[in-house]
């Protein structure tokens, strides 16, 4: 199943720059190693903003549910999920 998520991040500007490095460093390597198994074919960054458009690509919903819930960010994240249907008019 495709899914269109909005993933906002809202890291709180007192949070200890440590902490904060390492919170972006797991969550790095974790979103690469999806995208590296073909659950994550696509991620962009949202221009001006500390945000991004992705496409996860996983068996349901409750898988999509455990990737996001265990991203590192999750915490400090606002996300919009869209579940995606084929277009009739999609070329092969």
């Amino acid at each position: 199943m495709l899914y269109h998520v909005r993933m906002d991040v809202r890291i709180p500007p007192d949070l200890d720059p440590a902490v904060r490095d390492a919170l972006i460093a797991r969550e790095k390597e974790y979103s690469q190693q999806l995208q590296r198994s073909g659950k994550w074919p696509h991620i962009w960054r949202i221009a001006g903003e500390y945000a991004n458009y992705s496409v996860l690509d996983v068996a349901d919903h409750d898988e999509l549910h455990q990737i996001l819930s265990n991203l590192p960010l999750f915490p400090y994240m606002d996300i919009q999920v869209t579940a995606l249907a084929r277009h009739p008019s999609k070329v092969d």
